[in-house]
Formats: C-alpha cells, structure tokens, sequence
C-alpha cells in the first residue's frame, strides 16, 4: 500500500548500515531505468569517498573491487570512465562487463562486498518501488542474495513496494520464497495514537481526547495521513493550555484533506487517461478492501476481456493490484473516497 510508510523505513535502514560504515546503494526503480546503470551510479560515490581516505597503501581486495566497478561501468558506458585515484593497473579484478547482468552484478557485489568485510563492514542495496523492475532484474537479485548467504559475505538486500513484489520476485526466482518478506499496513489504534501523541508531548504540547479521537478517525491509522493531519493540526490555533483542541483538529483535518487532495491523490489521478478512470470510478466503494474484476467489468456494462487492458495498466501505474486471483484494490488508501469527491 501507498503512504504506510516503506520508504521511510527502508531510508532508515540505510542511514543505521551508513552510521556502521557499509557501503550503502539505496535506489527508486523506475519503469525504463536499467537496473546495471541504477546499480553502477548508486556505487560509484560511496567507493569514491573511502578511496579518498585509503591512504598510501590501500587493501588489494579494495583495489579489486574498484577495478570491477570500472568494468562493471564499462558495461552500459562506454563515454566516459571514473577515476578513483588510485593505481589500479596491478590490481585482479574486472570481470563485470560479461554482458550478462546475473553474473555481472553477481561479481561487483561479491567484491565490494568483499573488500568492505576485510575492515568489518559490509555492503547494503536497497531498492524501492522494487514492484517496477522486470523479471530478469528481479532474478539477478535473487541470485546475488543467494550468493552471498552461501559464500558468508556481508550482503545485505532490501527491497520495498507494492504487494505484488512477492509474487513477482518469486515467480523470477522460486528460492526467493525462502526470503523474510514483512507486510507493512497501517499501524493499529495505540501505535497511531502514540504517532499523534508523543511528537507533542516533547514539547509539552498534549492533544485533548474528542482532538485525538476526530484525528485517528479520519487518518485510518495510515501513517501519512497521521503526519498530514499531525501537522495540520498542531499548525491550527492551539488554545492557551497547550492543547490542541477538537476544533483544532477539525481545522486540521480540513486543510490536510486539501493538501492529499491537491497533492497525493491528484498526481496519480492525473496520470490516469479518462477510460482508466472509469475503471477506478467502477470499483468505487468496495475497492478500498477489494472487489471482483468481472463486477467491474458488470459495472461498467463491458465484458470482463474488453475491460483486461485497462486493468494491466493501472497495474503498471501503480494504482491497482491484485491480492487474490481476480480481484483488484486500490494501492491507495482513501483513493476510492477521493474519486466520489470528483466531478464525473
């Protein structure tokens, strides 16, 4: 789901491995963007900043895995090359640039993961909105993850997105299914009263209880929504005893529905053409917990094939998925509540 706070989560693991010392290679996948390049350019600057501070004589398995990274740039550039600033003409290494991207990204992984093990660290990829990489994409991770579990490098792969993400990395690789895979939902009741609670209670602000209860009501326990209408709120008038009253919590429900609407559920409105709207209007209430695709096609007095390249691609826009076969749901919470507030 949208807004439940992945990204957050994977960023937060990126900045614990950075405090430790890893080589970090956080990404956002992206329909068209090659998963070699995105790799090869996330790697460079953290390689390049501890070949800053490698000094006279730096390790051999560290000069081999710049060497690599070289050869692994030289497989999708050609234009132009990096300097790492050290002598690498004596250096093993540079098997990258095989042309096939499982064994490719298998050896730059295993290298720079490698040389970072030598000094007690490790090597992290964390890729979000994973959903968009392709079958062969997702297989290559698969194998790397595989690799480094069976050889006992420090490896570590993360991958947030969309619920389709399981089945697809399974279906690319079947030992995948083998992976720790943690759904990430809205939060319940006393964790989403305590995101509204303790923010202000550091500062010695607390929310009244008709505030607090208004607020969890209309945030769904979503942790976006919990920010929007947080902030909202705590920005309306708070009263003289530092307490964000219920009218302040209404004014800030009211402005932080404008500003979802205005900004998070209108960008992916908008990506949308007229027939995949009415696709999205057709699935409108039950699509919030899910609803069958042939009661779409129904709603829409269309047959279920007709009505099937609409459902692919809102698929691949990431507004719809399928939890179970033949149903679709929104990604979005709240999105159906959304659209009933359009005009037709």
């Amino acid at each position: 789901m949208r807004g439940v706070g992945k990204t957050v989560l994977l960023t937060q693991m990126g900045k614990i491995a950075q405090n430790k010392e890893w080589v970090v290679c956080q990404l956002e996948a992206e329909r068209g963007k090659d998963l070699r390049h995105m790799i090869g350019d996330g790697l460079y600057e953290p390689l390049y900043e501890i070949s800053q501070d490698a000094g006279p004589n730096p390790a051999k398995k560290f000069l081999r895995a710049l060497k690599t990274m070289l050869s692994f740039k030289a497989s999708y550039d050609t234009s132009e090359t990096w300097n790492f600033g050290l002598d690498l003409s004596g250096a093993t290494g540079g098997a990258a640039n095989s042309g096939s991207l499982a064994l490719d990204t298998k050896n730059i992984i295993r290298d720079v993961a490698a040389a970072m093990q030598e000094k007690g660290k490790g090597m992290a990829l964390l890729i979000d909105e994973a959903q968009d990489l392709n079958e062969e994409e997702l297989a290559t991770l698969s194998v790397c993850a595989q690799m480094a579990a069976s050889e006992r490098i420090p490896f570590l792969l993360g991958l947030a997105g969309l619920p389709t993400l399981r089945k697809k990395i399974c279906d690319a690789k079947s030992y995948a299914e083998r992976f720790s895979f943690k759904n990430i939902e809205r939060l319940t009741e006393e964790e989403a009263r305590e995101a509204f609670q303790q923010p202000a209670e550091k500062v010695d602000v607390e929310w009244s209880p008709e505030a607090l209860s208004l607020a969890l009501h209309h945030s769904g326990q979503y942790p976006y929504f919990i920010q929007q209408f947080g902030k909202e709120s705590w920005d309306a008038e708070r009263n003289s005893q530092n307490t964000i009253s219920h009218t302040a919590a209404e004014e800030g429900i009211r402005k932080g529905q404008e500003e979802l609407d205005k900004g998070f559920f209108l960008a992916r409105w908008d990506r949308c053409t007229p027939k995949e709207r009415e696709y999205l209007r057709a699935m409108c209430p039950e699509g919030t917990e899910g609803i069958r695709s042939s009661m779409v096609a129904q709603k829409m007095a269309r047959d279920l094939n007709s009505v099937a390249p609409l459902r692919a691609n809102l698929v691949n826009k990431g507004m719809i998925f399928s939890p179970d076969h033949g149903i679709v749901s929104f990604t979005v919470p709240g999105m159906a509540a959304f659209i009933n507030r359009q005009p037709e």
